[in-house]
């Protein structure tokens, strides 16, 4: 099965900054991924790169077997929702169909008028005077009527109110199981990923930190709580993600396919949420960990 998106040492350069790098992932087609990872942390450079809006620095990058971008036909294939939900102010909602008709070759006009009504959006009404929830169901439908094989969301609910938010995040949920098809989708909002994506990708500091399917994720990732323990004295099976001590109690976060049988240990599942903190915290304790090499 060809992949939806493959990179290979792709690194994004800007000036003497580095905006993603060493990035090696291999989504496979009919996921619909989380990416996720705080501000700053490459998650638009890596979707810009593959949706072809940037050249890449350094590495390789395939979406769908061809490079982003370099075809009529490539194109075709990819969808892309930016974070601000782009539409154009003084077009109406028609106006918008009407565009995105003469501008995919694989559009679905029957599909993008039903989805219209069934939102209630006004045809005749400007993009300008709908709500932010309106704009960002409008800029789905453009995006899902182009029909295509992988769709990029960046972001796209960060504004929205709480409803908002739910009914954009359930309309795309419906579409992805009606029509099939992959999505990458940007979100700070960990409880929306847990919901609907089935792949995550946790992003720090330019790096990927883990990437793989949810489940087997979860499944293999574990809290120990008990008496403080120094990281050398776990098993060696054990990947250590995060720790945090007491003078009493130790707590770690780690990866192991083994089952845990120490007695001294309280084990417990993670959420999705306490999985990508881990990550984030991981790389928070690396740096002061590096911090303090450099001033000793």
């Amino acid at each position: 099965m060809t992949s939806a998106l493959q990179a290979q040492a792709l690194g994004k350069k800007y000036g003497k900054r580095w905006a993603l790098r060493e990035c090696t992932i291999d989504i496979p087609a009919g996921h619909v991924v989380g990416l996720v990872g705080p501000n700053g942390a490459g998650k638009t450079t890596l979707l810009k790169l593959a949706g072809g809006q940037l050249q890449p620095t350094a590495g390789d990058i395939t979406v769908l077997g061809g490079r982003p971008g370099s075809t009529p036909a490539q194109l075709a294939k990819v969808g892309f929702v930016a974070q601000d939900t782009p539409v154009y102010a003084g077009l109406t909602v028609a106006e918008h169909l009407r565009l995105g008709a003469r501008l995919n070759p694989r559009w679905d006009a029957t599909m993008a008028r039903e989805r219209i009504a069934q939102l209630g959006l006004d045809s005749t009404r400007r993009a300008g005077k709908l709500s932010g929830g309106q704009r960002a169901q409008l800029a789905l439908t453009l995006g899902l009527a182009k029909r295509p094989e992988l769709l990029i969301l960046d972001e796209p609910v960060a504004s929205l109110d709480p409803l908002a938010r739910h009914e954009f995040m359930q309309g795309l949920i419906e579409a992805t199981v009606e029509h099939q098809f992959s999505v990458v989708l940007s979100s700070h909002l960990v409880s929306d990923l847990e919901r609907t994506c089935d792949y995550l990708i946790v992003l720090v500091e330019s790096r990927v930190q883990v990437a793989g399917e949810v489940d087997e994720l979860l499944a293999t990732h574990h809290r120990l709580t008990g008496p403080r323990r120094d990281l050398d004295r776990l098993p060696a099976d054990q990947q250590v993600i995060s720790a945090r001590h007491t003078e009493q109690q130790s707590t770690f976060v780690v990866r192991t396919d083994a089952p845990i049988h120490d007695p001294a240990w309280t084990v417990t599942e993670l959420s999705l949420e306490d999985l990508v903190l881990a990550y984030m915290d991981k790389q928070t304790a690396d740096n002061r960990r590096a911090a303090l090499e450099v001033q000793r």
